[in-house]
């Protein structure tokens, strides 16, 4: 009685979190990827019919093609940009001593408390044609630069949110690492850059893969940026599916298009993560 009863006690844990699961990620993801196989007519709506034609007429489209490859190419960019910029803040965040440490892990974690739409707003109006940015440009002698509805718009925004989330895993994988070892290769006759690149960085790479992986999946399927500061003509994935949901109409083309940008997403992540442990494993032995 009592072994039966701990065989299923695993079982009793996981299985309300696991209903949950499948209720709120896999169901719907089922039925998007039903849905994207229905027919669409213009006059009388979804119908019950199979067809891969919207599969054919988005990859086969120079026009879908041209946002999706947008869409990875400015994601991939943030995710650059957030490492080269999070890594080296993280590492500085690590070396401080409370409490600053304290204060600028709150300075780095409170935006994160503002609505992004909220945040988005802002840089609207700090890179408008009227905005700080080219009254800055102005007073120097410059000409005013076209900023708002550009891809460098998006980048800045996306920057600025997905920051955090490349920040704290490298910070976590460096509360890991024995500052003594570091000191270890200064006495080794190491120099500070030859430390950070042969020890410190190979430790946290699994830091900076978790980190990567959250900014370049968040960057891709981010909406309210690209719809507020890409406008109405530059488009990325997340605004190509909310068009053809909310305006077009046509809900099986829609869900085409996210299942494809999902399915690219999960193919680059899979294939970054498989290269970075592998290089991980290679380097820690």
């Amino acid at each position: 009685m009592s072994s039966a009863r701990s065989a299923s006690t695993p079982w009793l844990l996981v299985g309300p979190g696991a209903l949950f699961f499948l209720a709120m990620v896999i169901l719907p993801l089922v039925l998007t990827v039903v849905l994207s196989f229905h027919v669409f007519d213009h006059t009388s709506g979804i119908k019950n019919e199979f067809t891969f034609a919207h599969y054919a007429a988005v990859l086969s489209d120079d026009y879908y093609l041209g946002i999706f490859w947008r869409t990875l190419r400015l994601a991939a960019l943030t995710t650059l940009i957030c490492a080269v910029i999070g890594a080296p803040e993280a590492y500085i965040l690590s070396r401080m001593a409370d409490p600053w440490r304290s204060v600028f892990l709150l300075v780095i974690i409170g935006p994160l408390l503002v609505s992004v739409v909220v945040r988005a707003f802002g840089w609207s109006m700090l890179l408008g044609s009227t905005g700080l940015v080219n009254q800055a440009l102005q007073g120097l002698g410059f000409a005013p630069a076209k900023l708002l509805y550009t891809e460098t718009a998006i980048v800045i925004a996306l920057v600025h949110v997905m920051l955090p989330f490349m920040v704290i895993p490298v910070w976590t994988a460096l509360q890991k690492l024995d500052p003594a070892v570091e000191a270890a290769a200064w006495s080794l006759g190491a120099s500070h850059f030859t430390a950070l690149r042969r020890v410190v960085l190979p430790q946290v790479s699994l830091g900076m893969l978790s980190g990567s992986l959250i900014v370049f999946g968040l960057s891709a399927s981010a909406f309210a940026i690209p719809g507020l500061l890409g406008g109405r003509r530059l488009k990325m994935a997340a605004t190509l599916v909310y068009d053809e949901y909310m305006h077009e109409l046509n809900w099986p083309l829609g869900a085409t298009i996210a299942i494809i940008v999902l399915a690219a997403n999960l193919v680059i992540m899979l294939a970054y993560n498989r290269m970075v442990e592998a290089r991980a494993r290679r380097t820690l032995g």
